[in-house]
């Protein structure tokens, strides 16, 4: 049999306030799309299912995919005004060839391949369609008028996930008789008269709905995730004291404080990580990049260094995962500054930075004659 999976990823997600549908939302420098792709199984054919407002960004997530681990078909259609017109769209896109269809969540980005699996070989062997759940694990209370009027026995209880299993033909059969909105479409499968079964799910195919829920999918990942995506690098600049310019700072002005000398405008903090971004991308270091010999780059702002750096960095498959920047020097004072400072960061880089500062207890150059800056980044490879 051959099995097609509709990757539902049409809803708004209002809830999860990423001003953005949430399957585009960010989720470890992927989108959540992509964490739900990388997890469909290799052998099947895929069909995502986008707003129409977010076609195009969903065909080139599904073209990269394409490239890192293809699928054998990989097409994206338009969804409807509601999660079962969705997967009407995501039906009537499918080849001839396919006998088994999968409907999954792109919200349940981290839903194993294992469960995609499970599924699949009991829809074989069944011929029903089949969800994945987890047992029910709260107590659970009938309310009524915000007051308690039962408690509901749990023990035939599940909580279910996503992907569900079906075999084709009954499921577009189901679909067409449907004459009201269903929660899920093994309730609209049942509905037309058929069996649905179930196998075990997994915890980690939690659906991600809310702000929270994104912080845990992004725990769930972990470290290990970045390492095995990862490249890292690390930058150092430093530069002496000037009072008769300006101090620029993580692009930031700082009046009263002395100046930085240099070739720019002597900003050590956005020179160190331009370092890092260049180094852990393998593209070198600033000096070959934005050298003292390019005159274009004298009195130049570095926010200019940082904008090209990036686009090298983009250009090369790799995305920010974060920043890390320790500043040495006697001054100026971060600690007033340091959250606008990451805030600002941040939003340059398009990832968290961290900001942390020290100094030298007066020892050498740092002491009292410049500052220094380094910095530690972490890139994620593009999806």
């Amino acid at each position: 049999m051959s099995v097609a999976v509709i990757v539902v990823a049409a809803g708004s997600g209002e809830r999860l306030g990423a001003g953005m549908p949430k399957a585009f939302a960010r989720l470890a420098s992927w989108s959540v799309l992509d964490h739900a792709l990388v997890r469909v199984p290799p052998d099947a054919d895929l069909v995502v299912v986008a707003p129409a407002s977010h076609l195009e960004q969903a065909r080139v997530t599904v073209a990269l995919h394409q490239e890192i681990r293809p699928s054998p078909s990989a097409i994206v259609v338009a969804g409807g005004g509601t999660r079962q017109q969705s997967v009407a769209a995501g039906l009537a896109a499918l080849g001839d060839e396919v006998d088994v269809v999968l409907v999954h969540d792109a919200a349940r980005a981290l839903a194993p391949i294992e469960v995609f699996e499970r599924v699949v070989e009991a829809v074989r062997t069944t011929g029903e369609g089949v969800i994945p759940v987890l047992p029910v694990t709260d107590t659970v209370k009938r309310v009524h008028d915000g007051v308690v009027v039962a408690t509901v026995d749990r023990a035939d209880l599940v909580a279910v996930q996503t992907p569900q299993g079906f075999p084709r033909a009954a499921l577009e059969a189901a679909y067409a008789a449907a004459t009201v909105d269903h929660t899920d479409d093994a309730a609209l499968f049942a509905a037309a008269g058929h069996s649905v079964a179930t196998v075990p799910g997994d915890p980690r195919g939690f659906k991600i709905t809310t702000p929270d829920d994104l912080h845990r999918a992004a725990q769930l990942l972990g470290p290990e995730w970045a390492v095995a995506h990862g490249r890292g690098g690390v930058g150092y600049d430093v530069h002496a004291y000037d009072p008769e310019v300006r101090l620029r700072l993580g692009g930031l002005d700082w009046p009263g404080e002395p100046g930085l000398s240099g070739h720019s405008d002597g900003d050590a903090v956005i020179h160190a990580i331009v370092d890092a971004l260049l180094s852990a991308a393998g593209l070198g270091d600033i000096g070959s990049q934005f050298g003292t010999d390019r005159p274009e780059f004298a009195g130049a702002a570095s926010a200019v260094f940082l904008e090209r750096a990036l686009s090298l960095v983009a250009e090369s498959g790799w995305q920010v995962a974060n920043v890390a920047v320790q500043i040495v020097g006697a001054h100026p004072k971060i600690g007033p500054r340091r959250q606008e400072l990451e805030e600002h960061l941040s939003a340059l880089v398009g990832a968290p930075v961290a900001v942390g500062a020290t100094t030298s207890d007066r020892l050498g150059f740092t002491g009292d004659r410049g500052l220094g800056a380094i910095a530690t980044v972490l890139l994620a490879a593009a999806p």
